[in-house]
């Protein structure tokens, strides 16, 4: 988004930079979890009390609005997350705030929701992210869907099962075979288990205690889900619950997670005058509608408009964080525009598989994992933050790094950003 000025009764269109990001560490969904019987909206409050102590300079009457994107908006997701955040984090009552649902995609269209308002002058300043808590909410749980779908044969019935829609991907694409996934895989827990190692991934998280009857208060600062030393052997012994003799199983697929993540967007000019860092600056973005049963492949059409937006081929995308929903999902994005599997542009520091994915909250760990790579690889100008989404949806938003020598934002002093 350049910004540049026009006559008339035309707006300036203001660059929107992306200045911090954080999440809590990602737990798995039930009761055995480290977030069981916790609640959603006291994750979300986390990490908006973070963003403000990691960013000083930003007083709290300069947040224009809260968009928090939960999947299952009910109980301690419902009653307008955004709002009820903001108000628990203690924002100003003047900060208004919404809540954004488009599944596995909400925190990243609350980022480009926000972010459109920026651009357009309506916003400065804005905090955009999202909760799930698969544990409390179970996918689906609560769901009505109108019987039209069915009846009138307006989708396929695998389209209301993530599993099955994965496994038609697979049909879809015989090339990409369940070994081929599993490899995916391993090398995703892998990556992970590297980034850790590097320090790549601790900067971002937000501590969280908890207390359990009988054990005490327990501070987690490191992922759950992740399974370091996981082997091909071990993945080819999974059963696959969505087909007999399927493909998809628990060991090339994101698991079931709970989490939150937000992140703090600003202009150009408001990122300057409070002497905030930059991180990211947003180029484009796009999304787009797929035949529901095959939603993996979302991505594929996503990311070719949002290129198309932004007038740049595949080739001048150095980094690509693209949400692990699926082992095939991924693999499919890669096999359409010609990237080899163990391309080192693609998913650095591991990805959900390895993760975890908790639903709405998940966009923003991709921006929060690009950022800090385009900070290590300031020979890197353009990245790519792509994902599926439920229901035959491809989410894409193209950033261009700041630490490049070619930026072409409005320059702004990025020392320092990376707290």
């Amino acid at each position: 988004m350049s910004q540049h000025r026009s006559s008339g009764n035309q707006r300036v269109v203001r660059d929107v930079v992306f200045v911090d990001g954080v999440r809590t560490p990602f737990g798995r969904a039930g009761d055995k979890g480290i977030y069981a019987g916790m609640r959603a909206d006291d994750l979300v409050v986390k990490c908006i009390r973070e963003l403000m102590r990691r960013n000083p300079g930003l007083p709290a009457g300069r947040v224009d609005e809260v968009a928090v994107a939960a999947t299952t908006q009910t109980g301690d997701q419902g009653l307008t997350i955004g709002r009820t955040a903001a108000l628990l984090a203690g924002l100003p009552r003047t900060v208004p705030g919404f809540a954004i649902d488009r599944m596995c995609a909400g925190a990243m269209t609350a980022v480009t929701t926000t972010a459109g308002g920026i651009a357009f002058g309506a916003y400065d300043v804005v905090i955009a992210g999202g909760v799930e808590h698969m544990g409390n909410h179970p996918m689906g749980a609560g769901a009505d869907p109108n019987p039209r779908f069915m009846s009138e044969r307006l989708v396929d019935p695998a389209a209301l099962n993530m599993g099955n829609t994965a496994e038609n991907l697979h049909d879809r694409f015989p090339a990409i075979t369940k070994d081929r996934t599993d490899a995916y895989a391993v090398a995703s827990q892998d990556k992970l288990q590297a980034a850790y190692g590097a320090g790549m991934i601790q900067p971002d998280l937000v501590p969280v205690a908890t207390m359990k009857p009988g054990e005490g208060w327990t501070v987690h600062t490191v992922d759950e889900p992740p399974r370091p030393g996981t082997t091909r052997e071990d993945l080819a012994a999974l059963r696959t619950p969505f087909r007999p003799h399927g493909r998809v199983t628990a060991g090339n697929a994101a698991g079931l997670n709970d989490g939150a993540t937000a992140a703090l967007l600003a202009s150009s000019d408001a990122a300057a005058e409070l002497g905030l860092g930059v991180k990211m600056r947003l180029v484009s973005y796009a999304y787009a509608g797929v035949e529901p049963e095959v939603m993996g492949i979302g991505p594929v059409p996503s990311t070719e408009k949002a290129l198309a937006k932004a007038g740049l081929d595949i080739g001048d995308i150095g980094l690509f964080e693209i949400n692990e929903a699926f082992a095939v999902q991924v693999l499919s994005f890669l096999d359409h525009f010609g990237i080899s599997d163990d391309d080192p542009r693609v998913n650095r520091y591991g990805g959900a598989i390895a993760v975890g994915h908790p639903l709405a909250s998940s966009g923003v760990r991709l921006m929060n994992q690009l950022a800090r790579q385009f900070e290590e690889d300031p020979s890197v100008r353009y990245g790519i933050t792509a994902m599926c989404v439920g229901l035959g949806m491809g989410a894409t938003v193209i950033w261009e790094n700041p630490h490049h020598a070619d930026y072409s934002g409005t320059a702004i002093e990025t020392a320092g950003a990376l707290a």
